[in-house]
């Protein structure tokens, strides 16, 4: 039967009595909602940042990251036991090197007894089932904070590469699974995948930071490794222009040709396009960095009441929905927790 509705003086005419489609009813109830949900985050999902440093017996919090911490290498027990408890399959480990062990060229990072390789020691003998990501970049032990050699005021990238091959082959000897570029110079994901077979490190995995911005997010993640007050220039020469997505499909393609197993896009939450169209692209995994900056703005949020703790998996599903395999993120042991409680 067809309907009239007076507007404005004017007759118009509805088939029918109303919609037939009414989209609401795929929502009426928790459990119709969680039926036809497209994308769930499980602890699988999820990588989490440790920060270690120097000292014995100290949990340090870092001011610019409310409920992140620095450990020494003694204490991370104490978080990874959690991560063990929880399932959460990897961590990436990051280290805040003391000011008297940087330089110019970085040599700290392929010191044998530094903060990275302590710790790998430690988590290969007491934690064998949890996987170990490791940086490659020099940013956290060089005196002018930049993730290469800095030459004449610019960063060399064929000496830094020279480099970065030594110190991926250290953490791999120290027991790491995962290497993880993260520097942005060309060509270094081939010369260390090259490396490392020739070293009988085959089976070592390489993510590389194929997509990563020159980012302004990345602020409390500097302050936590120390690198923030060293840095007099920006990292544009070599880090991504953030107006550029087509850049980021080219950087994929070479590393995927130089072999690299996993991809990475960093920051995740303002890049989400980016993730969407590696995705379609290309036929690897491709994993999300929820970034300091990222983190810190959601945590004094929550903080000051302006968002609820529901503002952390709306945030982490977001990654999943763009096409992400796995999220670093900082609220990853929180994110497992909540899961647990709710299975």
């Amino acid at each position: 039967m067809s309907h009239y509705i007076k507007k404005s003086g004017l007759y118009m005419k509805i088939i029918g009595s109303f919609p037939k489609t009414r989209l609401r009813r795929l929502r009426k109830s928790k459990w119709i909602r969680e039926l036809i949900s497209e994308n769930n985050i499980t602890h699988n999902d999820l990588v989490l940042p440790i920060f270690v440093r120097e000292g014995k017996n100290k949990i340090e919090p870092i001011k610019t990251m409310p409920g992140v911490y620095r450990y020494t290498v003694d204490k991370l027990p104490n978080i990874l036991k959690q991560v063990k408890y929880y399932n959460i399959p990897m961590v990436a480990l990051f280290p805040h090197t003391p000011n008297n062990k940087k330089d110019n060229k970085g040599t700290e990072a392929l010191n044998e007894n530094n903060l990275i390789c302590k710790s790998l020691k430690l988590i290969k003998k007491k934690y064998k089932e949890i996987g170990v990501m490791c940086d490659v970049a020099l940013d956290p032990y060089t005196s002018h904070g930049h993730d290469g050699i800095l030459i004449k005021d610019e960063i060399d990238n064929d000496e830094t590469v020279k480099i970065l091959v030594k110190q991926a082959l250290l953490q791999a000897k120290m027991g790491c699974d995962v290497i993880a570029p993260s520097d942005m110079m060309d060509g270094r994901v081939g010369v260390i995948r090259k490396a490392l077979d020739k070293n009988n490190f085959k089976n070592v995995s390489i993510l590389s930071y194929a997509v990563k911005y020159a980012s302004n997010f990345y602020g409390p993640f500097r302050d936590a490794i120390g690198s923030k007050s060293k840095l007099k220039k920006d990292k544009k020469t070599y880090q991504m222009d953030f107006r550029n997505s087509s850049e980021g499909l080219r950087e994929v393609g070479l590393d995927i040709k130089e072999g690299a197993d996993m991809v990475m896009v960093k920051p995740g939450m303002n890049y989400l396009d980016l993730i969407t169209k590696i995705k379609k692209n290309f036929n690897i995994p491709v994993l999300a960095y929820q970034v300091s900056g990222e983190y810190s703005l959601i945590r004094n949020g929550i903080e000051k009441k302006i968002l609820s703790e529901e503002s952390i998996i709306e945030s982490i599903i977001s990654f999943k929905r763009a096409g992400a395999c796995a999220i670093v993120t900082y609220f990853a042991l929180e994110v497992a927790k909540k899961l647990k409680k709710i299975n």
